[in-house]
């Protein structure tokens, strides 16, 4: 996993951490315009039902929307348009090997500032059965109540 301590993180994908086991993550530059940088700086972003493709061994982030600048009048672009993520050619060639062979689905987790450099974290994800998903929610219920008694018991 990535330290996310030096940087800001613009949005995240709570969405995939739910219906996906993720397996590998990765940190891939995105190729923007100028006032959809201002937009993810005012934090005008939603990876909700965004997905990441392969084709002809680059690597495509779609279904993310990026709000359009209000100053920006007619620089604006289509929110919703496929944008190329930056990734070398040996992590490409091996993640749709992976992809292919054991089919995993490229989900992107999170976007965030590194310096002034946008960089997406995509997660190689595997996809929960309705049973994985209850599983996780009684054990997140669990430990919820099990920190409930110790902070109640702490106050005495």
């Amino acid at each position: 996993m990535i330290d996310r301590t030096r940087f800001k993180t613009i949005s995240e994908n709570r969405k995939a951490k739910h219906d996906y086991f993720i397996i590998e993550s990765y940190e891939a530059g995105i190729e923007l315009v100028g006032t959809e940088v201002k937009s993810l700086r005012q934090g005008g972003v939603n990876l909700k039902d965004s997905w990441c493709t392969i084709d002809n061994g680059e690597l495509f982030i779609k279904g993310m929307h990026i709000s359009p600048y209000e100053k920006g009048n007619i620089f604006n672009r289509d929110p919703m348009r496929v944008r190329k993520l930056l990734l070398h050619r040996k992590e490409i060639d091996k993640l749709y090997g992976t992809i292919k062979r054991d089919g995993l689905t490229l989900i992107p987790i999170s976007i965030y500032f590194k310096g002034s450099n946008v960089k997406v974290q995509v997660g190689l994800c595997r996809g929960k059965k309705l049973h994985d998903k209850r599983e996780a929610a009684a054990e997140r219920d669990a430990k919820r109540e099990i920190d409930r008694t110790i902070k109640s018991r702490n106050k005495f």
